[in-house]
Order: C-alpha cells, then sequence, then structure tokens
C-alpha cells in the first residue's frame, strides 16, 4: 500500500475515534482479555508444538461473535461486513490484508464454545466484573421470557406427530442426511397473545389478537437496581413460563423480593419461593368466573410498574439486535441468545458508565 494511503487511512480511523467509534467506547468498557482463559480452555488450543498455521486469536473471535450478535448477521454477512468494515477490523485486531476469518470459522467457533460449555461461563465472567466495579445484584429481581421466532418447519402430519414425540431428526428422516440437517426439532409453534389493547365505542376492550410463532422462548430474569441481565435460559416457545421461574432466578440478588407476571404464580412457585427464602411479587390472576377485586388489581397495577423494566430488556434486544434465531436445534439456540444476553451486559454497561461520567 503506497505510504500516503497508510497515512489517510490512519486519518480515517482517528476521526471515527474524534466522532466516537461505538466500537471503541465497548472496547474501553469491558475488559475483554480477562475472558481469555476460558477462550482459551473451551476452544481446546493446543500449545502449537505439533505446528500448523496459529488459529485467530480467541478474544478477537469472541469479539466478532459479540458484535455479530449485536447487529444479528448471518456468518456469511458477518465475514463480508468483517472486510468491509475498517472500524470493525480495528476492533477485532485484524490488520488490512491479512488472512480474515470466513464463514466456516465463525460457525466452528461458536459451536466450540456452545460444545464446551463455555459461553455460560463467559457470563459468569462477566458478572464478576460487574460485582468487582460495584454493580451488584441489588433491589430484587424481575422475571419474564419472550418469544424469539426461528425459520418456519414445513412437515407433514406423520412428521409433525414425531417431532411432538421427541424422535430425532435422523429417525424422522432416515437415509436423508441433508434433509434431517436442516430440520429443527427443538423449536415448537406457541400462539402469541397481546399487542395494543383495542377499544369498542362503548369503551370494552376487544379480544386480542392471537398470533401464531414457530421458535424459542428466551427467559431471564435482571435486578431491579441496574437492569443487568443476571440468568437466563431457553427452551422451545411452547414451554409454560411457570415452569422456569426456579432456573432463572437469581440466588446472589441481595434483596429477596421477585417480581413477574401471573403466568408465573401456581401454589409450587409459591411454596419454592417462601422455602428458598424469597418474597413474591407474582402478579395475581383473576377469580374465574368474578371480576377482579379492587384491592388486588391495585396491587397488580403497582407490581407491574416495578415489572415494565424488563420488557425494556427484550425491546433493546429485538429493537436494536433484530432478534431471530437462524441455526438448527436448541443448543444452538442457546448459544445465540446467551451470546444476545452477554451483548445487552456489555450495553447496559456502558450506559451505566456513561451516565456517571456525565454526572
Amino acid at each position: 500500500m503506497h505510504p500516503s494511503s497508510l497515512f489517510s487511512l490512519s486519518e480515517h480511523l482517528e476521526r471515527l475515534s474524534r466522532d466516537g467509534d461505538p466500537l471503541e467506547v465497548l472496547g474501553e468498557a469491558v475488559d475483554f482479555e480477562r475472558f481469555r482463559p476460558l477462550l482459551v480452555k473451551g476452544l481446546g488450543y493446543s500449545d502449537g508444538a505439533k505446528g500448523g498455521r496459529p488459529p485467530f486469536d480467541p478474544v478477537s473471535m469472541f469479539q466478532v461473535l459479540v458484535v455479530q450478535a449485536q447487529h444479528n448477521l448471518s456468518d456469511a454477512r458477518m465475514e463480508f461486513m468483517i472486510r468491509d468494515r475498517l472500524s470493525w477490523m480495528r476492533f477485532f485486531d485484524f490488520d488490512l490484508g491479512d488472512t480474515m476469518p470466513d464463514e466456516n470459522t465463525i460457525r466452528h467457533y461458536r459451536n466450540r464454545l456452545t460444545e464446551s460449555g463455555t459461553l455460560d461461563a463467559l457470563m459468569q465472567a462477566f458478572e464478576q466484573q460487574l460485582r468487582e466495579r460495584g454493580y451488584l445484584a441489588m433491589g430484587g429481581q424481575i422475571v419474564d421470557a419472550t418469544l424469539v421466532p426461528a425459520p418456519k418447519q414445513r412437515n407433514t402430519e406423520e412428521e409433525k406427530v414425531a417431532v411432538k414425540a421427541g424422535k430425532s431428526a435422523k429417525k424422522i428422516w432416515p437415509g436423508k442426511p441433508n434433509k434431517a440437517h436442516q430440520k429443527d426439532v427443538d423449536a415448537r409453534w406457541t400462539v402469541k397473545v397481546g399487542g395494543k389493547i383495542r377499544y369498542r365505542p362503548d369503551g370494552t376492550p376487544l379480544p386480542q389478537i392471537a398470533t401464531p410463532v414457530f421458535g424459542y422462548k428466551s427467559h431471564i430474569s435482571i435486578d431491579r437496581r441496574f437492569g443487568f441481565i443476571r440468568k437466563g435460559k431457553v427452551t422451545s416457545a411452547a414451554h409454560s413460563d411457570g415452569r422456569e421461574l426456579r432456573h432463572v432466578v437469581d440466588p446472589h440478588n441481595t434483596a429477596s423480593d421477585v417480581w413477574a407476571d401471573s403466568a408465573y404464580r401456581s401454589r409450587k412457585n409459591e411454596i419454592w419461593l417462601t422455602r428458598h427464602m424469597f418474597t413474591s411479587r407474582i402478579h395475581r390472576r383473576k377469580p374465574k368466573g368474578k371480576p377482579m377485586p379492587e384491592r388486588t388489581s391495585r396491587a397488580n397495577a403497582a407490581k407491574s410498574a416495578v415489572r415494565a423494566r424488563v420488557e425494556h430488556v427484550f425491546a433493546h434486544q429485538k429493537g436494536r439486535y433484530g432478534l431471530f434465531i437462524r441455526t438448527i436445534g436448541l443448543a444452538r439456540a442457546q448459544a445465540k441468545l446467551t451470546l444476545a444476553n452477554l451483548a445487552y451486559n456489555f450495553d447496559r454497561l456502558i450506559f451505566h458508565e456513561q451516565r456517571a461520567d456525565t454526572g
């Protein structure tokens, strides 16, 4: 490259920094280097004694996966964007003209981290960073879940029965490995009831629209004080919210209160919360065939004012990240949504740090 071109490139990057490159902000807020030991272990890196071309730097590849999650890009599109965006190259510490990771490499790294359980460990490692910086899980916690769509499957009635029976794709489509590889037998259909409430001329609410959704469900808990995702789990879209309460409640929150909507209220959950010294702030359901008591209605409204905070998390992930599952199977969906949760926590940390600087 001509020296003047190198000077122009350097000047261009400096201008990006002056304008507030968001990836530089991310790199300053998050200590990515602290993830290195977990990444090296999870990826199964050798000491290089056997020779061969060294793999891409594990921290750089983790940053690739985080940025991919922030923009909801396919592996092929991510490969292109790495080559196309100078600010991304700089953040990943890739040099112009050097070999860049292709879509297969990106997929391989994500699969290795998924198979080794490293993504969950990374989530906990960042939790430690948050605690060290004073962002303790405080004020109680809010539990909720959201549906995340996946590509719809078109199966025969017989195949649908086999999927619901829990058979593997290989057993349902024997002798058709390519077809079986493309079939997601973990995702499920469910009906989403919601949206903006509409009213009749007399003021009574119209029935809410029921929309069929195929895919998965992201269950999370956030702390009330800072709003970080402290725990998460992924299930099929048809899975009951209430059954996952005990799996996403954070035992390390400094307060005992647990907020959630009425889908989480059950006798088993109330007993479990009491047994584990939690205070239930879960919405109460309307009595069957009777109007909601005024006192209960007011209590639910007060709980909603707190619980609404978790909706900002899902709005951020769906609005900014365009959350959608492109992969096949529950394990990869879990990886996708764990990365989205990590990416959200990184954004949340930046929000708090910038607010502290301006405050």
